[in-house]
């Protein structure tokens, strides 16, 4: 509620026609936010009919902001906490945030009730807290004109994929394509190459610093080296001294992967092997990866090649379980080729789940399955079993 920056109404609900136009104060803020009509984002048979907008932590409520040139006001810090945004909230965690605006708007006498709300809550796979919407500076890809080239290959057979059905799929990533967000805040990938210019007559505070919204994105240089971005930004700063500071995001490993076609071989400085071995003949895939890894390879080798990086793209089938769930770590259901030749008892099935780094819920749920669909373990199949299946 503390970044909330409109109220938003259907514009044929009777109830507030008569509100078209206004604004309403925020009650902890003070500010004078508009009451606006959306006919996208409201129902009016849901609750009151009337949605405040939070367009910074909100997917919804960002395209709102966008559409009705909002104000964003981002309240988290990469803390958790509340920023200098949420006045007498600021430094608090975000649950207790939650507690303590509720007992404001109640001292208030601003708090009319509570009832429950079926909702999607997006869960951190790794660490399960909650995830938290925020705006945070990106880099992309713009990627119509590729994807367009890419569609005109298969279109003409330069690039062919088998089985043919899995042209529609083809067609539908990428006819309808988005910018590619390629900035990923990890600790382990290819660090982007962009660098941000610290001007040494500025002081330390100018400019904010990289991944802050209040960085200036025209001090922003790329380059393949420290020494070339330096000279990029002494080029755009002449006679003033520069310092510079790499982004610490690292890129989108499918970024990443798009480029093993032709990175494998040097590229981008010529060699034998390049002009040999590119482009490749036949890629072998599961059909699973067709748009996050295929499509972005001839994409970028279209792109930064002029050539499709090979000419036949065949797709197998998934190996899944006996429930037909595609094989995954993190579900244990993992079967080894070993266990099938040689055999395996259920505590042997069961010894290899502590070998990974599972969680130790997810361990006893992959041994209840092994122990549902193994009780007596795997019997020796041999190779040719296997094989054959």
């Amino acid at each position: 509620m503390l970044g909330d920056t409109a109220v938003a109404v259907h514009p044929d609900d009777p109830r507030y026609l008569h509100l078209h136009g206004k604004s309403v104060v925020h009650p902890v803020s003070g500010r004078s936010i508009p009451i606006i009509c959306d006919a996208e984002l409201v129902d009016m048979a849901f609750g009151t009919g009337a949605v405040k907008i939070t367009p910074a932590h909100d997917p919804n409520d960002f395209k709102t902001g966008k559409r009705h040139n909002l104000e964003f006001i981002n309240l988290l810090d990469d803390n958790g906490c509340i920023n200098e945004n949420g006045g007498p909230f600021a430094g608090q965690p975000r649950f207790k945030a939650r507690v303590t605006v509720v007992e404001m708007l109640k001292a208030k006498g601003l708090f009319r009730g509570v009832a429950d709300n079926e909702m999607r809550l997006g869960l951190c796979s790794r660490s399960k807290d909650v995830i938290e919407p925020v705006l945070k500076p990106q880099w992309w890809v713009k990627c119509d004109v590729m994807a367009a080239r890419s569609c005109e290959a298969v279109r003409t057979g330069e690039l062919e994929i088998l089985p043919k059905e899995f042209e529609a799929v083809w067609f539908r990533w990428l006819e309808n394509i988005r910018d590619w967000c390629i900035s990923r805040q990890l600790w382990w990938g290819h660090r982007i190459p962009a660098y941000y210019i610290h001007l040494e007559d500025e002081g330390s505070e100018a400019g904010g610093s990289p991944g802050m919204p209040s960085e200036d994105m025209g001090r922003w240089v790329v380059g393949r080296t420290l020494a070339e971005a330096q000279a990029a930004a002494e080029a755009r700063y002449p006679g003033r001294a520069v310092r510079l500071s790499q982004d610490e995001d690292v890129l989108d490993t499918w970024f990443s992967s798009g480029l093993f076609p032709f990175s494998v071989f040097k590229w981008p400085e010529p060699s034998l092997d390049l002009d040999k071995f590119y482009p490749g003949a036949l890629l072998e895939t599961g059909h699973d990866i067709l748009f996050f890894w295929v499509a972005r390879m001839v994409m970028m080798g279209l792109q930064l090649t002029g050539k499709v990086p090979f000419k036949q793209v065949y797709l197998h089938a998934m190996v899944r379980d006996a429930h037909g769930r595609k094989m995954s770590k993190t579900l244990g259901n993992v079967i080894d080729p070993l266990h099938v030749i040689e055999g395996i008892t259920l505590e042997g099935l069961h010894a290899t789940l502590t070998a990974g780094n599972l969680d130790s819920k997810e361990v006893a749920k992959a041994i209840a399955g092994q122990t549902a669909d193994f009780p007596d373990g795997i019997e020796q199949c041999g190779t040719d079993a296997l094989r054959f299946a």
